[in-house]
């Protein structure tokens, strides 16, 4: 935390036609597609997890250096015990399929939030897919698993205060610069899909000035089509930043 080294695409590259930068992504709705097809939850969760591959490509499309998927949250913890070991199961299983593709193809993966409740296998696993991934120069994946905004929050001024700072040295530069991923640009773009309109704790600090966009498009089924209506409709809106608009 706080002190990653920014080896992919510099925050400021130029991204094509008016795209955003960066891509964030609750992936709703897994559970009620299963329900719809009267599948167990964890069916759902499986073909949620197959459509990252679609979604990343989509993005890659309009050329998106950043993209940070909401995988599991702090909160998920409290789900019945067989869907939370469903889940890990689920991201060990894509990481031992997809990250050596994901680094074939030059994407850098970063993972978001804690390890330390994760099983043992899992978090050198992960820090293995971090490590061979390392230095492509490709789109950057952000995996927030074991992720809450809050508790992101509260570790950066925790980290602030063990460094002894004291109240006027803490400042929105210092806080920021003590999230996990300090070189990751705030998102522009914040895709929800499944229909419910709330960040649910996600990039609570990033999110400030983000365009947010709800589907009710459940996440399964949530591809190309989906994605190119999501980036048009960013480049609809105008983003002033709390300031006036310009004057006619």
């Amino acid at each position: 935390m706080g002190g990653l080294d920014a080896t992919g695409p510099p925050p400021g590259a130029e991204v094509p036609n008016g795209a955003p930068r960066h891509v964030a992504i609750t992936m709703d709705g897994n559970g009620r597609w299963a329900r719809e097809r009267s599948l167990p939850r964890l069916a759902g969760h499986r073909a949620g997890t197959e459509n990252i591959r679609v979604v990343l490509e989509a993005l890659e499309r309009h050329g998106i250096p950043y993209v940070t998927i909401y995988a599991f949250s702090t909160e998920n913890w409290g789900r019945p015990e067989a869907e939370v070991e469903g889940l890990i199961q689920l991201l060990g299983e894509a990481l031992e399929r997809e990250v050596r593709a994901l680094h074939e193809r030059n994407v850098r993966i970063l993972h978001l939030g804690s390890r330390s409740r994760l099983p043992a296998h899992l978090a050198e696993a992960i820090e293995a897919g971090l490590e061979l991934t390392k230095r492509n120069d490709g789109l950057t994946l952000c995996v927030g698993f074991d992720y809450g905004g809050r508790r992101e929050i509260v570790d950066a001024v925790r980290e602030l205060m063990a460094q002894g700072a004291t109240p006027d040295e803490v400042t929105e530069d210092a806080i920021r610069g003590r999230m996990y991923l300090p070189e990751v640009p705030e998102p522009d773009l914040i895709i929800r899909t499944g229909g419910d309109q709330r960040l649910s704790n996600f990039l609570l600090w990033q999110a400030a000035y983000s365009e947010l966009y709800f589907t009710p498009t459940l996440w399964p089924d949530f591809g190309q089509e989906g994605v190119d209506e999501a980036i048009d409709a960013y480049r609809r809106r105008p983003r002033r930043f709390g300031k006036a608009p310009d004057a006619d």
